[in-house]
């Protein structure tokens, strides 16, 4: 039990650690998931995460930006898809409410332990998007013209890989991933 203890400490001790400069988690950001919990942006702390932005409404990119973060996760072992999150977030939060985020988890079978849909204010979304260097603009109809982009942070928030491909697993991802999973941590 002690044991135990002071492995509990260590670990939390460790995320105590300040982030690097080139962390996104640098930014204090508070988001809705899906379920209606509000959670940071640093949800996904101390493990890769892939991350992207989008919105529900839309029919033609974001669907294959879910894919194509699925067909990543389908390149891993069961065991590395564990240790893997998912960080959608929308960039349209005046229609994206927490409950349009659980219908298309539910409707596109997303599991909630590995995937997380969130909204935030549209001043922190604009912020979000510029860490990750995702463009994104409203257009005149109530679409989007945006990036389409997978982007894989590290344990700390730095950008480790990103994607553009949306047809299948990027092997240059899963390949990032996977070294982020047998890498030592970095201070």
């Amino acid at each position: 039990m002690k044991r135990l203890l002071a492995c509990a400490w260590l670990w939390l001790a460790s995320l105590a650690v300040a982030l690097p400069g080139d962390s996104v988690y640098q930014l204090d950001a508070t988001l809705t998931d899906q379920r209606g919990r509000t959670v940071k942006l640093d949800i996904a702390r101390g493990q890769p995460v892939l991350v992207s932005m989008f919105y529900t409404s839309c029919q033609f990119v974001c669907p294959m930006l879910i894919d194509a973060a699925r067909d990543t996760q389908a390149e891993l072992s069961e065991t590395e898809r564990k240790r893997v999150k998912v960080l959608l977030i929308s960039f349209d939060p005046a229609r994206d409410t927490p409950a349009k985020l659980e219908s298309l988890a539910r409707e596109r079978s997303l599991d909630a332990s590995q995937w997380t849909l969130a909204r935030t204010d549209p001043a922190t979304v604009r912020k979000i998007a510029a860490l990750l260097k995702f463009q994104y603009r409203a257009l005149p109809d109530g679409e989007f013209n945006h990036s389409a982009e997978l982007i894989l942070l590290d344990g700390e928030g730095r950008i480790a890989a990103r994607t553009a491909m949306l047809a299948g697993a990027d092997s240059r991802v899963v390949g990032a991933i996977r070294r982020q999973l047998t890498a030592p941590a970095k201070p």
